[in-house]
């Protein structure tokens, strides 16, 4: 079975975006040295991404490059635009859908965002391990890491990376067995 893990950066006080959905403050964040902070070793590690719809729209609005090209891509969304053959879009059925993805053979699943998608995830423990990059910049305004979690679940570091540039890389494993 294939492990669903969210990688995701979030600012000091759990936003992932400003209130309209905008990542300015994550991509203008500096990175003299372009440190990838586990990038590269998580995107050789998956075969498949999920992300919901405002997160494909930001990536689109950037204008730039398709960054998972090798990758297929589900789209979780009330809309089912046009898009190339590797993009996908979950319209219904989401949690059904999700868990055939990771029934099946291959590598992991990446689990891009947002909030909304990351608490139906939560809710129904499909996600096996968190890498949350903490970015040292408090929002105060956005769209939360996890909003409204109808549901208690329990975790452990599996390992904790600072970078030269503050910024803290926390690795959660699921923890089986909680009530």
């Amino acid at each position: 079975m294939k492990k669903i893990i969210l990688y995701i950066a979030a600012s000091l006080d759990q936003r992932i975006a400003e209130p309209d959905g905008g990542l300015e403050w994550l991509t203008g964040f500096p990175n003299p040295q372009k440190t990838d902070y586990g990038y590269k070793d998580l995107l050789a590690s998956v075969d498949t991404v999920i992300m919901g719809g405002r997160t494909y729209r930001e990536i689109l609005s950037m204008d730039v490059i398709w960054p998972y090209p090798e990758q297929k891509t589900y789209v979780v969304s009330l809309h089912n635009w046009e898009a190339p053959k590797n993009i996908s879009f979950i319209t219904e059925n989401i949690i059904e859908m999700i868990s055939e993805l990771r029934n099946q053979e291959g590598k992991d699943i990446w689990l891009v965002g947002g909030g909304e998608l990351v608490s139906m995830l939560l809710e129904a423990d499909l996600i096996d391990e968190m890498r949350i990059c903490y970015i040292p910049i408090l929002l105060g305004r956005g769209i939360p890491l996890f909003p409204e979690q109808p549901k208690e679940s329990k975790w452990e570091i599996g390992g904790t990376k600072v970078y030269d540039s503050g910024i803290l890389k926390v690795d959660y494993q699921k923890l089986c067995n909680f009530m």
